[in-house]
Order: C-alpha cells, then structure tokens, then sequence
C-alpha cells in the first residue's frame, strides 16, 4: 500500500521509532468559532471519561486558546475521580465564554496600527488578562502533553511549545521554557495578515547546544518570527501523528468561498492565489487522514480514532439516536468568520452545542461504541 502519512519525520527531527499506544487528540484553528466548537466537543470527552484518557492535546490558532484554558485548568477538573460538569463549567467553559464575548482582534489592530508594538503583543496581553494571569508553561501539567504549535517564518517549520521544551527542529530546543502560556497561544492564533507576526526574542545561549541541525544561529536563536500554527498544519496534527496509534481530530477550519470575479491587482490576487494553495493544503491533510482511518489494520499508515469537523453532516454517522442537528443549520454555524470578534450568547450556545453532538456521535461509532448517548445537548434551549 503506498505511504499514505500526511507528516514525515524531517531529518534531525525527534520522535519515537515506533508508535506508541495511546490516545492524542488535535484541535484545528478557527479563531472564536473554533474556540466555541472545541469546547463543546471537551464537553463531551470529558463527560465520557475519553479526555482523562488522552496522552495529548495537539493545537493550533483558536484551538490553542481552548487547549491552553484547558492545561492550566487540568489538575482542578481532573481532582474529581468522576466526571463532574459543574466542574468543568467552573474550570473551562465559564472562563472562555468569557472571552468569547469579548472583541480583541479589532481593538488589537487599531491600537497596533496606531501605537508602538505589535498587532500580536495586544492579542498576547488580552489573552493574559482574561485566561492566563502571568501562567507560563511550567504552569502546564506534566500528563497529558499539551503541544501548542506555531510557525516559523524564519524556517518555515513548526515551532512547538511546550512544558519540557520548545523546539523548531532546523534552529534547535530550549528546555523548561519560562515563555508566558499567553504568548505561545498568540503565537498559535496569529492568523495572517493581520494579527500577524509574533516575535519571541530569546537568549541564545538558552538553546541546548547541536540541537538544531541547520539553523541554530543568529538571528534563528534571538529573534523568532512566528505565524499561526495553522499555516503549516491546521489540523494540529502532525506533533501527534508521528508518537500515537489512535488520533482524535476536531475539525472547526474554515474553507474558502468562490469568487466568481477574482481581484487581479497584484497585492489581492496574490493572497487569493495564496488562499487556493492554503485550503488544497488542508484539504489533502484531511484526506489522509481520513485515507489512514482505513487502512488496514497493522499497516504502516494505520491509525484508529476519529475525526468530526463543524462541516460534518452528523447524519453520516449513521446513529439513530444522534443528537438533532439539521445540518443546514450546523453549516450555518460552520460559515461563521474567523475572527476574536464578540459572539452573542445565543452564538455560543450553539457552537457548543455542536461541537458536543458531533463529538458524541463521532466517540460512539468509531471509537467506543458502548458509550451510551448523550442525553441532550449542554444547552437544549437554543439547540444548533
């Protein structure tokens, strides 16, 4: 069968020879949108005892965001030897509803644009604010991994945060980083253009020494310029891909409208050119993806799990008692913009809602078919 992996092992990059047993799960960007449909699919795993489970938690963008409230949150939610949801609507849900209806990107860019400092550092500031409160990533918990994933621009590789180091494999690793946890989520979520780039300016002498096989120099080693981790992998999964045999993915990425009179001043249609390789790029991800949920089991490419994304038709999954979703109405939810624009409660309620249906109905076909049903949705009130 040919090699159907949508990441390979770069030379000099580390990981394990074989794959481990265990369960990581990826949370995709999406901005607000993403944030919201992720929460509600953590819900869900939580409810289950599925997220108790997860060796990690691979992110990107506005996964990142979710991801990070969840890592600093982790020993309080995870102190209940079961499941409790007033737990996880104290720890999780409530701080990043919070957020969520709050604008930041907007503010962010006029101060930005008007004052010293990056577009990127208010994104930073606002996140410490309302989440983080000066938390760093030692503040994160040893089990399960949390990855919160970045792009180089220097490198063009990922750049990865977390607790025992942070690493892009060409410019090298800094172990036990004392980077603040708001600014590797800003760094995750600057979305391009405009909340684009983040600069993390680092000692060099903080590097452990040859571990960057090209590119561990200056200006690699004291001025890193990073992009959202989406750009290179919106699934957020290739830190998770190459370590475990089972791989959980919660999909909330846009997708690019038609436009049936492209720009053709050279400034727009570059970034719709740019646009078109973006979204084939994710697409042919999501395709071996899914292409690995088939092989054969003991193939190489094989991976059990799941994927469920905010574009799913949760008819698809072929339950009986899903969750009433009319899928009109989650695409509704799924052509939502990518922005940290303020959602209404009634928006939130049912991104949530969604992520948490789909999630369901994802868990029991394809990865434990004994879990009973949910009995309704986390807000039955305002439904999808």
């Amino acid at each position: 069968m040919p090699d159907l992996s949508p990441v390979q092992s770069p030379q000099g990059e580390s990981g394990a020879a074989e794959l481990e047993h265990g369960m990581a799960l990826c949370l995709s960007g999406g901005g607000y949108r993403a944030m919201m449909f992720h929460l509600g699919a953590l819900w869900r795993l939580h409810e289950t005892g599925v997220l108790r489970r997860l060796r990690r938690i691979s992110s990107v963008s506005g996964g990142s965001i979710t991801a990070g409230v969840l890592a600093l949150r982790w020993p309080a939610v995870m102190a209940d030897a079961v499941p409790q949801t007033a737990t996880f609507l104290r720890e999780v849900v409530t701080p990043i509803r919070a957020l969520a209806g709050e604008t930041i990107d907007a503010e962010a860019i006029v101060f930005g644009l008007a004052l010293p400092g990056r577009v990127s550092d208010r994104v930073a500031a606002a996140y410490d604010t309302h989440l983080f409160h000066g938390a760093t990533l030692q503040d994160l918990p040893d089990e399960p991994r949390f990855v919160i994933n970045a792009t180089n621009v220097q490198s063009g590789a990922l750049w990865r945060f977390m607790k025992p180091y942070m690493r892009d494999y060409r410019v090298g690793e800094v172990k036990r980083p004392t980077v603040p946890l708001a600014h590797a989520v800003a760094a995750s979520s600057a979305f391009p253009p405009v909340l684009s780039p983040f600069e993390l300016r680092l000692d060099p002498a903080a590097f452990t020494p040859g571990s960057g096989t090209d590119l561990q120099m200056a200006p690699y080693t004291t001025r890193v310029i990073l992009t959202d981790g989406g750009v290179y992998d919106n699934l957020g999964l290739e830190t998770a891909w190459k370590r475990y045999d089972t791989i959980l993915v919660s999909d909330a990425g846009g997708q690019m409208q038609a436009e049936p009179e492209p720009k053709s001043d050279w400034a727009r249609h570059a970034y719709r050119v740019l646009n078109v390789v973006d979204n084939q790029v994710r697409a042919l991800r999501k395709r071996l993806l899914i292409a690995s949920f088939k092989a054969p089991a003991g193939d190489a490419d094989h991976r059990a799990g799941a994927y469920w994304g905010i574009r799913t038709d949760i008819a698809k999954y072929g339950l009986a008692d899903a969750l009433a979703c009319p899928h009109d109405r989650t695409m509704m939810l799924a052509n939502m913009p990518t922005r940290l624009k303020r959602l209404d409660d009634g928006a939130q309620d049912r991104l949530i809602n969604w992520g948490y249906a789909v999630c369901d109905a994802a868990l029991r076909r394809h990865v434990d078919p004994t879990l009973g049903p949910a009995p309704q949705l986390p807000y039955p009130g305002a439904a999808v």
